[in-house]
C-alpha cells in the first residue's frame, strides 16, 4: 500500500510521520536512560556518604562504649576502696559504706551508655531509607508521596512514625510496626 487518499484524492506517504514519532520515541528513550543513570549515581553517592557516616558512628559507638565499661569499672574499683576506707574511719556501716562509690559508678556507666546510643542513631541510614522509599523501595514505601510530589521524604517518614490519628504506629503489610528512618 504506497499511500493513502486524502479528502482531494491526492495519496499522501504516512511514513516520514511515523519515523519521525519513532525518532521522537528513541530521543525520549535515550533521555529517560540517562536520566535514570544519574540518579543511580546520585543514590550510589548517597549511600556511600550514608555508609561512611554509619560507619564512623559505629566506631565512635564502641568507643564510647568501652570507655563507658572501663569507667564504671576502675570507678567502681577505685572508689570501691578509698570511699569504703574513708567511709568506714567516720563510721558508716558496710553497707552504706560500698553503696556511695557503686552509686558514682553507675551514674558514669549512664553517661557512657548514652552517648553510645546517640551514636548508634547514625548507624540507621536514614537519609538512604527515606530517599529508597521515594522509589518504592523498602518498608516505608507505602506510606511515602510519589517521586514527584513538593513533600519531602523527611516530613513522610516522620508522619509515619508518628503513626495513625489513633496515636498506633505505622505497620508494614504483615502488620509488623515500621522502623522509621
Amino acid at each position: 500500500m504506497p499511500g493513502a487518499a486524502d479528502a482531494g484524492g491526492e495519496e499522501v506517504d504516512p511514513r516520514p510521520d511515523l519515523l519521525q514519532a519513532l525518532r521522537e520515541i528513541g530521543e525520549g528513550s535515550r533521555a529517560s536512560l540517562d536520566a535514570a543513570g544519574e540518579v543511580a549515581k546520585s543514590l550510589r553517592s548517597l549511600v556511600a556518604a550514608d555508609v561512611a557516616l554509619a560507619r564512623s558512628a559505629a566506631g565512635r559507638a564502641a568507643v564510647a562504649g568501652g570507655v563507658a565499661l572501663v569507667g564504671g569499672v576502675t570507678a567502681w574499683l577505685f572508689l570501691m576502696g578509698t570511699l569504703v576506707m574513708l567511709l568506714r574511719s567516720t563510721g558508716l556501716s558496710w553497707w552504706l559504706s560500698m553503696l556511695l562509690p557503686a552509686l558514682a559508678s553507675l551514674v558514669i556507666a549512664g553517661i557512657g551508655g548514652w552517648l553510645a546510643i546517640g551514636y548508634y542513631e547514625h548507624t540507621r541510614l536514614q537519609a538512604t531509607r527515606r530517599q529508597l522509599a521515594r522509589l518504592g523501595i523498602g518498608e516505608l514505601s507505602r506510606f511515602v508521596s510519589d517521586p514527584d510530589s513538593a513533600r519531602s521524604a523527611r516530613e513522610d517518614a516522620e508522619q509515619a512514625a508518628a503513626g495513625d490519628a489513633t496515636g498506633q504506629p505505622a505497620r508494614d503489610s504483615r502488620g509488623v510496626e515500621v522502623t522509621p528512618p
